[in-house]
C-alpha cells in the first residue's frame, strides 16, 4: 500500500510541476505580447481549461475527431509558450504575428470550451425510428376509404427509373408513420404527377 502511494504522490508532483511550469511560461508570453495584470494569468487557465474540456470529450468516446482537434491546438499553444521563453524568443522585442495570435487565443478558446461542453451526440438510428413512431404526425389528412388492390397490369407510361425509387421512399415513409400501404391518389398528391403516371409508378412499386 505505502509503494503504490508513493508511486501516485510521485505522479502528482511530477503533475504539478509540469503545469506550474506550463503556467508560467503561458503567462510570460502572455505579458510579452501586451496582455499585462490579470489578463497575463488568465490566459494559462484558459488554455489549461480547453486541455481538459479536449481530455474528456475523449475519454467519453464520442465526437473523439472534435475532441483531437481541440487538445492539439489547445497542446500547441502550451508546448508553443514553453519553447519560446527557452531563449528562442526575445520577450522584450515581440513580433507581430505573436500579439496577434495571443489577442486572438480568447476567441479561439471560447469557441472551442463552447463546442465540446455542449455539443451531443446525435441519437442512434432506431431511437430515431422509435420517437417518430410515438410522436403523432401534425398534419391532419383526409380519411380516404380503401381501394381495391389493382390487378398489376404493365404501365402505359415510361417512369424514369429516379422517380420510381424516389415512391419507393414515400410509399415507406407512409407504411411506417401510418401502418398501411400507400394507395395511388395519396401517392399521386405526395408527388404531383398526372394520374396516369401515378398508375404506372404504382405498378412499379
Amino acid at each position: 500500500m505505502r509503494a503504490q502511494l508513493a508511486r501516485i504522490d510521485a505522479v502528482l508532483v511530477q503533475a504539478l510541476i509540469a503545469a506550474a511550469l506550463s503556467f508560467a511560461h503561458l503567462h510570460d508570453v502572455a505579458w510579452a505580447a501586451g496582455q499585462d495584470g490579470w489578463k497575463a494569468w488568465a490566459y494559462p487557465i484558459s488554455v489549461d481549461l480547453l486541455l481538459v474540456a479536449a481530455w474528456r470529450r475523449l475519454r467519453t468516446g464520442d465526437a473523439k475527431a472534435s475532441g483531437w482537434c481541440w487538445f492539439v491546438i489547445a497542446l500547441t499553444a502550451s508546448l508553443g509558450a514553453n519553447v519560446a521563453t527557452a531563449g528562442l524568443l526575445d520577450l522584450d522585442q515581440v513580433p507581430a504575428w505573436l500579439r496577434i495570435l495571443v489577442a486572438g487565443w480568447p476567441a479561439v478558446a471560447f469557441l472551442g470550451g463552447t463546442l465540446l461542453a455542449h455539443s451531443a451526440p446525435g441519437p442512434a438510428p432506431h431511437e430515431d425510428t422509435e420517437d417518430q413512431a410515438d410522436v403523432p404526425d401534425p398534419t391532419p389528412e383526409l380519411p380516404t376509404q380503401p381501394a381495391p388492390e389493382p390487378t398489376p397490369a404493365p404501365p402505359a407510361v415510361a417512369v424514369p427509373v429516379a422517380l420510381v425509387e424516389h415512391a419507393r421512399k414515400v410509399a415507406a415513409e407512409h407504411h411506417t408513420r401510418t401502418g398501411t400501404a400507400i394507395d395511388t391518389p395519396t401517392l399521386r398528391a405526395r408527388l404531383g404527377v398526372p394520374a396516369p403516371m401515378a398508375e404506372a409508378i404504382a405498378a412499379h412499386l
